[in-house]
């Protein structure tokens, strides 16, 4: 007897972001190589909408349609009420990037595996806050741009990021949504404002790099001569350093460091069959490391070269 080819619906943030399109891709590969159905939806970056989509695929009336297991990067919360849902079906539920103080009691009522997969956000902050200390070792000032209000990695990587960086670094914050538009479109009203012109910023740092670039680029576009060049000679730096993106930024000077931040989503896939096929819970919390591109080392002597160039 044939065994029913296991099923995933997997809901993502938006398309727009290399971090998501990274998930996506460790995904597929994770479902070909484990002969899985995976279907990948994005929430255009809504809570609303990624509630509609998940409970839309929970409650189908055909029990055969239904996924065996829902791997979710939530948009906003941590979607406790859609995760009981699926519990009470029988549906597996895997956290992607965020812990969700509900999972130990959902997965002392349900079979299905219940777990979360995530990264170090603390450490992601601290990452930034000794990175701003390499690059600005004078101290100064640093124009921090900030993901969506309410959400725990933007908070967990701003709180550490203040805790780690020197304490003659002074911070400005701006907010975004995590896109390449919002960092621009952020920037450009910033520099609307008289205070922009008078504030002495040093560096630029963005919750990731999609925003930090395109801070950059509304430098670009909405400054001109001595201006442009001075906000374009700064250093920027983000988070994520997918391939094709970030990585590539740094290597072309467009970012002076980023902080590589893994995807989840393919080690969650794997978790989620491997729990289904042997009938077992796995880890409630499983936490992955990022880690600074380059090295602080690096940082730190390339910063000290550059300043002896200037010196001579």
């Amino acid at each position: 007897m044939l065994m029913k080819k296991l099923r995933f619906l997997v809901s993502l943030i938006m398309e727009e972001n290399h971090y998501q399109k990274q998930h996506a891709a460790a995904v597929q590969d994770a479902a070909q190589r484990l002969g899985v159905d995976i279907e990948i939806v994005y929430a255009g970056n809504d809570p609303i909408t990624q509630t509609e989509q998940l409970l839309n695929g929970i409650q189908s009336t055909a029990k055969e349609s239904r996924p065996d297991g829902i791997l979710c990067a939530p948009v906003g919360t941590s979607l406790v009420q859609v995760a009981r849902q699926a519990a009470k079906m029988g549906i597996g539920w895997g956290l992607l990037n965020r812990e969700g103080d509900y999972i130990g009691e959902l997965r002392a009522s349900s079979q299905a595996p219940i777990f979360a997969i995530t990264i170090d956000q603390a450490e992601i902050g601290r990452i930034q806050g000794r990175q701003i200390g390499a690059l600005l070792p004078q101290g100064g000032m640093v124009l921090y741009l900030l993901g969506p209000t309410g959400n725990p990695l933007v908070e967990q990587r701003s709180t550490w990021m203040q805790t780690l960086k020197p304490a003659n670094v002074q911070v400005r914050t701006l907010t975004g949504d995590l896109s390449q538009q919002s960092g621009y479109k952020a920037i450009a009203r910033w520099l609307q404002l008289r205070t922009s012109h008078e504030t002495p910023v040093t560096l630029i740092a963005g919750q990731n790099d999609d925003m930090a670039l395109g801070a950059r680029r509304a430098f670009e576009d909405q400054t001109i001569g001595a201006q442009r060049e001075q906000w374009t000679s700064l250093p920027y730096i983000g988070v994520d350093c997918c391939p094709g993106a970030g990585q590539d930024w740094v290597r072309q000077g467009l970012l002076a460091a980023s902080v590589i931040n893994p995807p989840t989503a393919g080690i969650a896939l794997e978790t989620m069959v491997q729990a289904i096929r042997s009938k077992s819970q796995p880890a409630e919390v499983t936490v992955v490391a990022p880690t600074s591109f380059p090295t602080i080392e690096k940082l730190t002597g390339a910063t000290a070269l550059k300043t002896s160039q200037m010196v001579c």
